[in-house]
């Protein structure tokens, strides 16, 4: 007999159905109770593989870009397609002048600077870190200099990679670096406090290993022409930041950081990279209450919308104008993690205290921005 519309079939009923389905569940109850751990064990060895292959696979991609001929190649699409991006320039950056000295940022790339240096006096001329060497020549013919040298801070492609070029356009150009990093056309290589004229300019090399094993940064004397020294810094220090590990540990780092805070309080930076709107957000993530902080990264991120460069700080000051009034220091949070009294304020620079003690810490910083 059929059964109707909502009726059962014989031999069908409600109690043979939820028997059949007790007995499904408890076997899958059984089988998951004996997979749980096989999951689990699964889990923590995938977990375990991921956490080694994670450090392995970075270091065989970083020892690619930096030691082989792939890095260079991966350079050259980076500055294709920064130079379609950004014709002009990721920023528009001014220059810094004083009596008988210049200096002008060049953007390249997507936020990096390359920086000449100019002796306007004799004409003589030298660039730090040519990135890009048809944005660092078009600079030098703009100028109408003679480049004498090349002081690369590091190896990595993005701050050497217009070395050759540069090098076979201005044949007398001399290249200058350390020897534990594999910089591109080397000529002279530099020790630590060596130091090196071009013209009337005086730089000054310091090891800041770190970054890379041979990374250094260079101290331009600016007392013959009354100005402060300056500092370019490439990966070292950013404004409100520090450049990433890649071949050194936390305490190379430090004390290489420590080497720059041992300037003079005056000490204008000039960084390698257009980082201050990502250094400053984060730093205001770890002090919600800080106002100054906060006034300085409004400043920052206007800029930054108005595609201006950071790199014009106090202290630097545009040609034919006159220097701002002396900028007031506010706290760096992001040092101040591992020293509370570290202020973020305008060069870098050693106050009462140092890096590993003191009764008042040390100081930190970039010089703050105009307005601040």
């Amino acid at each position: 007999m059929a059964a109707g519309r909502g009726g059962r079939c014989p031999g069908h009923g409600g109690a043979a159905l939820r028997a059949a389905a007790a007995g499904a569940r408890g076997l899958g109850t059984a089988c998951l109770r004996r997979c749980l751990p096989l999951c689990r064990l699964a889990r923590r060895a995938a977990a375990a593989l991921m956490a080694l292959a994670g450090p392995l696979l970075f270091r065989v991609g970083y020892s690619l870009y930096a030691r082989t001929r792939l890095g260079y190649l991966f350079y050259q699409r980076q500055v294709k397609k920064a130079r379609e991006r950004y014709p002009h320039g990721h920023s528009a950056p001014q220059p810094c002048c004083f009596p008988g000295m210049k200096i002008l940022p060049i953007p390249v790339l997507s936020n990096n600077y390359s920086y000449l240096v100019i002796d306007t006096g004799s004409g003589q001329a030298a660039v730090i870190d040519p990135s890009d060497p048809l944005a660092v020549q078009a600079a030098i013919e703009e100028e109408g200099v003679m480049l004498e040298a090349i002081f690369c801070t590091h190896k990595h492609w993005d701050h050497s990679g217009g070395n050759a070029v540069l090098r076979q356009r201005h044949g007398s150009c001399k290249v200058y670096g350390s020897t534990l990093d594999a910089i591109p056309e080397l000529t002279n290589p530099l020790a630590d406090r060596e130091k090196v004229r071009v013209g009337c300019l005086t730089f000054e090399a310091l090891a800041t290993p770190g970054h890379t094993v041979g990374h250094m940064v260079y101290v331009l004397d600016g007392g013959p022409f009354g100005g402060p020294p300056c500092l370019f810094s490439g990966d070292l220090l950013f404004l409100a930041g520090c450049g990433r590990l890649f071949e050194g540990s936390p305490e190379t780092m430090l004390a290489s950081l420590d080497v720059a805070v041992g300037l003079g309080e005056d000490t204008l930076l000039w960084p390698g990279h257009e980082y201050a709107l990502e250094c400053l957000t984060f730093a205001s993530l770890l002090e919600l209450d800080n106002p100054a902080l906060e006034q300085k990264l409004q400043w920052v991120t206007q800029q930054r919308q108005e595609k201006r460069s950071t790199v014009r700080l106090g202290g630097v000051f545009p040609c034919l104008q006159p220097p701002p009034p002396a900028p007031r220091r506010v706290p760096h949070p992001l040092v101040g993690m591992l020293h509370p009294n570290t202020l973020l304020h305008g060069g870098c620079y050693r106050g009462r205290g140092c890096w590993k003690g003191g009764d008042h810490g040390s100081l930190l910083g970039v010089l703050p921005l105009a307005g601040v």
